[in-house]
């Protein structure tokens, strides 16, 4: 394949990204409720609060420890915690119970902010959590959200997975003839 075939489709690529980008932000804003969420430590919070005075708000839906593939992402946050938090107040969301949340983020030095959902409708009515036949399921992703007025509104979101935008490692992988040659994200990396 000729530089310049790989230079256009990137063109192209990112063409596309800027159309995709533009969709979003002209989306109809969705109102969804103030819902209440749990600190590490167990406290209330809810999603108002977690603004703070911001009318921005970016949320992570993290499916919790139990997949490893959520915990690289969350990983990777490390690196941009300071740099998010300079634009705009965020957190990282999780079913997982606030004792379970605490022990699990303070293990893996997360250095941002984290809340549970655990008992709660958020990653159901969010699009993130399926249920069926009594059993839950949640699915890894991002949403926007925005106040005003005193209402929340989600203007855009999006799923996460090998590949997304949101985690470059995969990238990297790409360049290579073996792409990630079968490799899976792991809870430790000293071991291996």
């Amino acid at each position: 394949m000729s530089k310049e075939k790989i230079q256009q489709l990137q063109k192209e690529i990112e063409e596309k990204r800027k159309e995709l980008v533009q969709l979003r932000q002209e989306q109809t804003p969705e109102e969804i409720k103030n819902y209440i969420l749990k600190t590490k430590e167990g406290k209330d919070i809810s999603l108002l609060n977690l603004f703070g005075e911001a009318d921005e708000l970016l949320v992570i839906h993290n499916m919790g420890k139990e997949c490893r593939y959520c915990t690289m992402w969350a990983d990777g946050f490390r690196g941009f915690s300071e740099i998010i938090s300079d634009r705009m107040p965020w957190v990282l969301t999780s079913p997982n119970s606030p004792e379970v949340l605490k022990e699990f983020s303070e293990n893996r030095n997360w250095n941002f902010r984290v809340a549970s959902f655990h008992n709660t409708d958020f990653g159901f009515d969010l699009g993130y959590e399926t249920r069926k036949d009594g059993r839950k399921s949640f699915q890894p992703g991002v949403s926007s959200l925005i106040k005003k007025e005193g209402k929340i509104y989600r203007i855009a979101h999006d799923s996460f997975g090998p590949g997304d935008y949101y985690n470059a490692a995969w990238h990297f992988f790409d360049l290579f003839p073996k792409g990630d040659n079968g490799w899976i994200p792991k809870y430790d990396y000293t071991s291996s």
